[in-house]
This record gives C-alpha cells, sequence and structure tokens, in this order.
C-alpha cells in the first residue's frame, strides 16, 4: 500500500484507474466514456498539483523519490526508480495539465470506437508521465518504447487519409534510433555496475572517447523525437494525420521527449562530449530555426504550416540546451513549456474550424473575423505568442534563449544567436501571412461551402472556449510574470551547468 500511495507511483498510474474503469462501460455509452476519461485526467491534474505543493525549488536533489528493487538477477541491478527535480517537475505538469485539455477537444470531434479511443490516451500520459520521472535507465527505456503503441493506434486509427502511412512512418524512424539508445544503455548498466542514473552521474568515469560513441547512441533517439533537422521528415505527415487530441499531445509533450533526453542524460552522463558536440547541435539547431520557418511560410495546408513550425521552436529549444549555461538552459526549458502551450492551442484551433469546414487549405478561407469574432480573437492571442510578441510566453523564453546563446562558451561563435534571430522575424512572416490569408480580407469560398451542407459557420461555443481558456491564461501569465516558472527550475539548471567541463 505504501508504494502506491507514493505521490510519483500515484501520480504515473492513477490513469490505469480510469482504464480500468473505462473496460467495464459499454461501448455505446459515449457520453459515460468521455467523462470518465475527462474525470480521470483531471485527478491526475490535481495529484500533479499535490505534488508540485511538496516540491521544494531550492533542493537540487531529486524529490519524492520511489526506490525499489526490481530486476536483481544475474549481476543486474535494475531498480524502480522514480524522482523529481527542478529539471522535470514545468514538463511533468505541462504532460497533467494538457492531457485533459486534449480529452476535452475530443467530444465531438471523436465518434468512432471512442471506449478504445480513450484508453489509448490514458494509456498514453502513462508513459509520457513515467519518461519525466524515470531515474533508473532500463525503466526510461521502457517508458519511452510505451509511449509509441498507444500514438500508433491514435494515428492509425482516428487520422486521417494518409494515417496508416504516417502511424508506420512515426514508428519506424523512433524505434530505429531507439535501438541504439538500447545499446547505450546496456553498455552503461555493464560498466558502471548499475542503470541509475544519479549513480552512473556521480560515478563520472566514463572515458572521454567511449563518452563520444554513447551520446551519439542517445542523440540518435533524442534528436529523432525532437525533431531535429534532417530527422524531421516524420513529424508534418503524423501531425497532419493524427487526430486533434493527438497533434495537441504530440506537439505539446511527446516532442518534449526528445528534449528532454538531452537535458537529463546527454548533459550530465556525458559532459566532455557534449561541450565537443555543442558546436555542431548549434549548427544544426540554426538550420533547423531557418528552414522550419520558411518551409512554414510555403504550405497551403493551415495544420502543415503549424507542423513545420515545431522544426523552428524546437530549433530555438536545443539551441538554449546546448549553449551550457544557466540563462540558455532556463530559457530552453521554459520554452518547451512555451512551445506545449501555444503550438497545442493552436493545433486545438485549427482543430474546432476542421470540424466545421472540413478543410484545412488555407486559401479557402477569408474574412473568418467577421463571422466567428470569438475564435479570430483567440487565434490572433495564441498566433502572436507562437511568434514570441513581447508580453506573451514566446516572447520570454525565444528572449532567454538567445541571450543565453549569445554569450555562449560552448558554442563559441555569435553568429549562430544572430542567425537564429532572424528565425524571430520569419516566424512573424508566416504566422501573420496565415492569420491575413484566413481572418481577413474578402469572405472566402468555405462560407458558401459551408451553408451548401444546411448549416452556417458559427463561432465557438462554450465547450470550445473552456477547452481554450486554461491555455491562454498560462500565455499571457509567463509572459508577463516569468518568476515563478523560472524559480521553480533555477537551482537545478545552475547544478547541472556546473558539473559541465566549459572551456
Amino acid at each position: 500500500m505504501e508504494f502506491l500511495l507514493q505521490p510519483l507511483t500515484l501520480l504515473t498510474f492513477f490513469p490505469l484507474l480510469g482504464v480500468l474503469v473505462l473496460l467495464f462501460i459499454p461501448s455505446d455509452n459515449k457520453s459515460a466514456l468521455r467523462w470518465t476519461a475527462l474525470v480521470t485526467t483531471l485527478v491526475t491534474f490535481g495529484i500533479s498539483i499535490w505534488v508540485l505543493t511538496q516540491f521544494d525549488a531550492s533542493n537540487v536533489n531529486l524529490q519524492l523519490a520511489a526506490q525499489y528493487d526490481w530486476i536483481t538477477v544475474a549481476g543486474w541491478n535494475i531498480q524502480y526508480y522514480l524522482g523529481i527535480d527542478g529539471l522535470s517537475i514545468l514538463l511533468v505538469l505541462l504532460t497533467a495539465f494538457l492531457t485533459p485539455i486534449s480529452i476535452l477537444s475530443t467530444w465531438t470531434a471523436v465518434e468512432d470506437r471512442v471506449k478504445v479511443f480513450m484508453i489509448f490516451f490514458l494509456l498514453l500520459e502513462v508513459g509520457m508521465t513515467g519518461v519525466f520521472l524515470a531515474q533508473d535507465l532500463f525503466l526510461f527505456y521502457i517508458f519511452w518504447e510505451f509511449t509509441l503503441v498507444p500514438m500508433y493506434f491514435l494515428i492509425g486509427i482516428w487520422g486521417g487519409p494518409r494515417r496508416i502511412y504516417a502511424a508506420i512512418k512515426f514508428f519506424l524512424y523512433t524505434m530505429a534510433g531507439s535501438v541504439l539508445m538500447l545499446l547505450a544503455i546496456l553498455w552503461l548498466g555493464i560498466y558502471g555496475g548499475t542503470f541509475s542514473v544519479p549513480e552512473l552521474i556521480q560515478q563520472g568515469n566514463i572515458p572521454a572517447n567511449i563518452q563520444w560513441w554513447l551520446f551519439f547512441a542517445f542523440a540518435a533517439a533524442f534528436a529523432i523525437k525532437v525533431p531535429m533537422w534532417p530527422l524531421h521528415s516524420w513529424l508534418p505527415d503524423a501531425h497532419v494525420e493524427a487526430p486533434t487530441a493527438g497533434s495537441v499531445i504530440l506537439a505539446g509533450v511527446l516532442l518534449k521527449m526528445g528534449t528532454y533526453g538531452f537535458l537529463r542524460f546527454n548533459l550530465p552522463l556525458f559532459p566532455e562530449a557534449a561541450v565537443r558536440a555543442a558546436p555542431w547541435i548549434a549548427l544544426l539547431a540554426t538550420i533547423g530555426i531557418l528552414y522550419g520557418a520558411m518551409v512554414s511560410y510555403a504550405q497551403s495546408d493551415v495544420k502543415k504550416l503549424v507542423a513545420y513550425s515545431s522544426v523552428s521552436h524546437l530549433g530555438f529549444v536545443m539551441l538554449g540546451l546546448f549553449a551550457m549555461n544557466p540563462q540558455g538552459v532556463a530559457g530552453a526549458i521554459l520554452q518547451m513549456i512555451n512551445h506545449g502551450l501555444s503550438t497545442g492551442a493552436l493545433f486545438l484551433l485549427v482543430g474546432m474550424i476542421y470540424e466545421q469546414t472540413h478543410t484545412r487549405e488555407i486559401k479557402v478561407y477569408g474574412g473568418l473575423w467577421k463571422i466567428t469574432p470569438v475564435f479570430g480573437s483567440i487565434m490572433l492571442i495564441v498566433s502572436l505568442s507562437s511568434m514570441g510578441l513581447p508580453g506573451l510566453n514566446g516572447f520570454v523564453g525565444e528572449f532567454t534563449i538567445l541571450l543565453g546563446a549569445f554569450g555562449s562558451q560552448a558554442i563559441g561563435n555569435t553568429a549562430y544567436a544572430i542567425l537564429s534571430a532572424l528565425g524571430v522575424i520569419m516566424a512573424a512572416v508566416y504566422i501573420l501571412y496565415m492569420f491575413q490569408k484566413m481572418f481577413l480580407g474578402p469572405q472566402g469560398e468555405i462560407v458558401d461551402e459551408v451553408k451548401k451542407h444546411g448549416h452556417a459557420l458559427r463561432d465557438l461555443n462554450w465547450r470550445e472556449i473552456v477547452t481554450v481558456l486554461p491555455l491562454l491564461v498560462f500565455i499571457f501569465w509567463i509572459g508577463l510574470y516569468p518568476k515563478p516558472f523560472f524559480a521553480l527550475m533555477a537551482p537545478a539548471v545552475e547544478n547541472l551547468v556546473k558539473m559541465l567541463p566549459l572551456p
């Protein structure tokens, strides 16, 4: 009983209780299925707030740890080991926050096999939370791979016309990188005599020449998940074909598993290799920022535009992480949260208009502001947030990252920061282009097309407003007063930076 009531165990596995209840609800009782899943995720979010109240930001060590022997055979020492610190607390909260919002967005969007959809979504939350809390490499790998299964089915069953192609591509890309990471994990477990991440960091005895190969093996898995240029090609297909809730959770949480992997494992476990790799990672991140922005502008599908914008925004996160100073790393963590909020909100809004129009082609829209003023106003706020307008959350993260990159010893070249700053301007170009085409100007043909189906284009209803409103609260909160968010991570970030053998 003590094991089950441990806060982090309860937070990770509580959604399984919802899965158990869902199994006994008839498949045709869709309302009960939806409410059960929503209440389960809301209680899980409540547990995450309880964890936050017990969290001491000034303590740089792992907190609320749950550590039990798990597999001890033939010299293997694998533990069930969960822990939380300043590097992971915000990502855990983001996961618990976005999941009920994603469930709420499915209320009318998912009508087919609702029971199975909700089960997969709750299982996905278990895997994502476990990734951010696992402190044993073997346990981390199990959670990491487990997330593939529900996401594969969410895309493959409830996705768009090319859903099978997108689901298989997503699965194969992620699996390819994970195989290399598994080999590196096995080497570390044998060499260090443990799979415990804190113990391996404390040992700090991995030879420099071996570090480079291990760094590369872990980086292969994480770079694909981010995704970094040029390993990004699975992302647009997955986003475009995924159902709205799948796109929200994919952008909001699953991509952060890659950036978190670099933060949690590559930097502290292989510090010498990480410092050597920093200029190269910064180069790839900068290319990703500019490439993602340019390709976003070229899109005719609004959902694909938002998908490619993730390549650009996550490039900023990677640049901040490998600036390897407190400003860059703290900015990168905050930008992970910002991207989850802003891009998650964009996918929600695109999904809401798609439910009515059944098209995502930008060219058929136009003049939506007059017809749907509430939708237009919310879309404007979220769009400005995504492009980094001062006063909203995106600006805080990007500014802090660029500040860190500009003075980075690890990167050693201010050109990356200067070129990346162009990405902010380019984001304004493609975001404002999208907004102008859809909401301003003459009325588009889509309005008449919707009327042909016997109903008029309507504005957001109360449920849709309630779905997006919590995201808007944090968009303004972080933009206007980010201090509490930086305070949660600052001691842990400074402790991490001290581990790095900077030139």
